[in-house]
């Protein structure tokens, strides 16, 4: 950053990026990225220096040149922890907000360039997966044209919306960045117009300025309702835009290929939301919440899309037209197609207002016609394309016209299909109340044996199972006020009905019985999820029990959904072990389902971080075992993953490319079935791992005062990131913590403890033997699952800091156990690094992705003060017992969000 009056030297750089150095090389990170990055940063200077003066921005850089130079020299590192203990504390929110700002822009510049050159996933060099190439390999393989067309036309890929709390940038923020993204671009494009360029300068410098006179941190947390806004946001301002743009160049593709487009109906990719209907332990979403948040869906739905018939209204003025089009128009008219539109918009305007008057609590009179259905708002459209069709007029239908439908087809009604979760412990309290009522027995006492029993009798009843004047408790009258939202419903406007912490097959009949006797006309697909390790060993069976009973089957129309949960079951047994569990129970759930007769949706709740199951999608997905993708697919992007990956039109069209690429990869050309060798090699590893984790985290007595005094994992409530409480129940142990805020917590020290730790014991015992090593390194190489398990360490391990990590241990604790143990953790993290390079047969971490390991480079002199002031925050609030100033609070947070945004990750 520089302040109004430096200059920038020809072929230099403003101090805001550090490539005096030759840290960006022009074969690594292209030259635009560069250029914006110093751009944003010369502004950001300029807007500080404006705020504050030359000399705190003269401050801000000796603080940067002290970290990078620390990065090489113990004592510029030193000398860096002093200066900032020194800082006066009028100076370190600035400071820290100075930082943070940085990093939110030059995530914002990467993204831009990420979406202009078609680099959403990279971690490998040539693994940019192109639908065109795939298109090429799967025709050379024998699979014709008109196959291709069907399988694409069946897929049901559901990108599902989730809000955990892992978003910390603020709304008001990302919008504005939103702009900033599009200044950027009209830039690009603006070389040859000087006077265009000045404009759009001045606009960049003044959106620069209100992100940094814009708060950073909410003022509280965001309602659920809050949150359906903001996912909703996504779809308006990037995905409406990117969903036609995505099929138009899909359309071309097969055109070329195949000779015809996608049918009108078709949409292999959709998507779905837990925003407003995941209330697994978060008490503010409710049975009103959940309705209002369908409210919303469908209003901004329909308001939506009566500003495209608007639109085409305007454009389709034709007179040529079919009888069949002049029929539905009310008969011969000059316009037909204005005709049939203008009718299509009112009643798109009606459905809207019945929406916000249901809202208002101001009912509906129910006069006016609207558009509830898929099928309401898709017909028209396809009349009207069809007679346009059918008149020669081909141009015009596949423009607009096509666009709109092909919304239709992925939106619906209601933009997005609302899933709702629950854990399975409520279900077993409504029927405890009711059992006792009824006086038969207690349902919470009985054995499964027994509970399938009565569920399964009472799912044949015809009788009504819920007494009218039931006087049943305030939890139970949710739980069923929930269901009577789910039959008052359309059904294709809800999802999935998820049951969090699934064990038994009792738990989804429960569900079954209660969409019964409550939900009425409505039958949601019932998804256990399987979170424990113990509960992913058993998943297999206990599906092949449901789908072993004929009044269960009756139910389902031979297609099953089952959700694997990748963060509670890291959380609960370590990375490698919950991998090798999670890779386990789909190769049994696909065995059982085929042996079934039944059709199997894996949905996978992946997180943002390796801890939590994240990576690249196209990786992830070609590593999952044979058979379990056939051309269908659910998988939950959370937090700031919705933004990087959906948040901009181009990046959205590449991440729907890549998976569309993938599924149809992992459909037609599965992966290997791993060799009996490889199996018991991870048994091995996995069972090591298990214990070193399960030795550490559970059993040594050091391990949970260590947790709660080096991270800043107290602190974290206070930050209001989403609407969830931090943990499940309000007492209780780091058992009790979700794992969202459990990997929060480590990432901020840089330890990335739940990542890695048993990995490090397993790998290292197994690689001492030269046969050891030589099986790692065959199944690194010859098996996805197992050579993607390793990509995602090395990209872990390059963001570890085990400096860092002592840092915060240095100033935070003195307890003689915690600080042994720390010393042990890290030792480990280093072994491991020397290990899994030993295996690679590697320098360093990240040589085969350069790019990636300099963005982590080029952000670290940016976060490393970030870390030092956030320890120095903690050491003072814990010093006056929480009691600091509310700026000094408020740069506790800050440091928070500042990491994260550094790191990319949080959880």
């Amino acid at each position: 950053m520089q302040h109004a009056s430096s200059s920038v030297p020809e072929g230099g750089s403003s101090g805001a990026i550090p490539d005096h150095d030759n840290a960006l090389e022009d074969n690594v990170l292209h030259a635009s990225l560069r250029e914006h990055v110093r751009l944003l940063g010369d502004s950001l200077g300029h807007t500080i220096a404006d705020d504050l003066g030359t000399e705190f921005v003269d401050q801000i850089e000796k603080i940067r040149a002290l970290a990078k130079q620390g990065r090489k020299d113990a004592s510029a590192r030193a000398e860096l922890i002093d200066y900032l203990r020194t800082l006066p504390e009028s100076r370190m929110l600035p400071v820290t907000r100075a930082f943070n700002q940085f990093l939110n822009l030059a995530n914002l510049a990467e993204q831009h360039y990420r979406g202009r050159f078609r680099r959403v996933e990279d971690y490998r060099p040539g693994t940019q997966p192109r639908l065109d190439d795939l298109l090429e390999r799967l025709s050379q393989a024998g699979h014709d044209g008109e196959t291709l067309i069907e399988r694409i036309a069946s897929m049901r890929i559901e990108l599902v919306m989730t809000a955990h709390p892992t978003e910390v940038v603020r709304r008001t923020l990302i919008r504005k960045y939103d702009a900033i993204n599009n200044c950027l671009g009209e830039l690009s494009g603006s070389e040859e117009y000087p006077e265009r360029m000045e404009q759009l300068q001045g606009r960049l410098n003044e959106l620069v300025s209100q992100a940094w006179h814009t708060s950073e941190i909410r003022a509280e947390r965001p309602t659920p309702v809050d949150e359906a806004r903001w996912g909703l946001a996504v779809i308006e301002q990037s995905l409406w835009q990117a969903v036609p743009t995505f099929y138009r160049e899909l359309d071309q593709l097969l055109l070329a290929r195949v000779g015809r487009r996608l049918p009108l109906e078709a949409a292999p990719i959709r998507f779905a939301s837990w925003m407003g209907g995941d209330r697994d332990g978060n008490p503010n979403v409710t049975s009103a919440v959940t309705r209002e948040v369908l409210l919303l869906e469908r209003h901004r739905a329909a308001e939506s899309f009566r500003r495209d018939v608007e639109q085409l209204r305007l454009e389709l003025s034709m007179w040529k037209a079919t009888p069949e089009l002049i029929e539905l128009a009310g008969g011969p008219c000059p316009e037909p197609y204005r005709k049939v539109l203008s009718d299509l918009e009112q009643r798109l305007a009606a459905t809207r207002d019945k929406a916000q008057m249901i809202w208002e609590g101001h009912g509906w009179s129910g006069e006016r016609p609207t558009v509830d259905t898929r099928e309401a708002l898709q017909a028209p459209l396809e009349a009207c394309y069809h007679s346009l069709m059918a008149c020669g007029l081909d141009m015009i239908a596949n423009g607009a016209l096509l666009d709109t439908l092909r919304r239709v087809a992925c939106f619906g009604t209601t933009m997005t299909r609302l899933d709702i979760r629950q854990e399975s412990t409520r279900h077993t309290q409504v029927f405890e109340e009711l059992t006792r009522y009824l006086g038969v027995g207690n349902y919470a006492e009985w054995d499964e044996s027994a509970r399938r029993e009565f569920l399964l009798r009472e799912l044949n009843s015809p009788r009504p199972l819920i007494p009218a004047q039931w006087p049943c408790s305030d939890d139970v009258r949710e739980v069923l006020d929930t269901f009577g939202v789910i039959g008052s419903e359309y059904s294709e406007a809800l999802g999935s009905y998820v049951i969090s912490m699934a064990g038994q097959a009792s738990d989804v009949l429960a569900v079954a019985l209660l969409m019964k006797a409550v939900g009425g006309r409505v039958s949601l697909p019932i998804s256990p999820l399987f979170e424990t390790l113990d509960d992913l060993d058993r998943a297999g069976h206990v599906i092949n029990d449901l789908l072993s009973m004929s009044e269960y089957r009756a139910l389902i129309d031979a297609r099953q959904e089952v959700m694997i949960g990748y963060s509670d079951s890291a959380k609960d047994a370590g990375q490698l072990a919950a991998a090798w569990a999670q890779y386990r129970a789909q190769e049994r759930l696909v065995e059982v389902c085929h042996g079934h007769g039944v059709t199997l949706t894996l949905f996978h709740g992946r997180g943002g971080t390796v801890g939590r199951g994240g990576g690249p999608a196209h990786a992830a997905i070609l590593s999952q075992p044979p058979g379990s993708v056939q051309g269908s697919l659910r998988v939950t992007e959370q937090g700031e993953m919705i933004r990087f990956k959906f948040g901009q039109p181009r990046i959205a069209v590449r991440s729907m490319e890549i998976y569309l690429s993938a599924v149809l990869e992992a459909t037609l050309l599965p992966p290997i079935t791993p060799k009996q060798a490889w199996r018991e090699e991870m048994d091995h590893l996995a069972s090591r791992a298990h214990q070193v984790y399960s030795g550490i985290v559970r059993e040594d007595p050091a391990f949970v005062p260590y947790f709660r005094a080096v991270t800043p994992e107290t602190a974290l409530a206070g930050l209001p990131l989403g609407s969830r409480p931090a943990k499940r129940r309000a007492t209780g142990g780091v058992e009790t913590l979700r794992a969202i805020p459990w990997i929060f917590a480590w990432t901020q020290t840089r330890l990335m403890l739940p990542a890695w730790l048993g990995s490090d014991a397993a790998f290292a015992e197994r690689s001492e033997s030269e046969q050891g090593m030589a099986r790692l390194r065959e199944m690194m190489n010859e098996w996805p699952f197992f050579g993607t398990f390793l990509d995602m360490l090395e990209m872990l391990l390059a963001k570890a800091d085990a400096d860092i990590n002592a840092y915060y241990e240095e100033r935070l604790i003195e307890d003689e156990a915690s600080r042994a143990l720390g010393t042990s953790l890290r030792e480990r993290l280093q072994g491991l690094e020397k290990t899994l390079l030993h295996i690679r047969e590697q320098e360093h971490l990240l040589e085969h992705a350069p790019m990636i390991r300099q963005a982590v480079d080029i952000r670290n002199p940016y976060i490393d003060p970030l870390h030092g002031l956030q320890a120095e925050l903690l050491y003072r609030s814990r010093e006056h017992g929480g009691d600091i100033s509310a700026d000094l609070q408020r740069a506790l947070m800050v440091t928070m969000a500042g990491i994260s945004a550094g790191l990319r990750n949080t959880g």
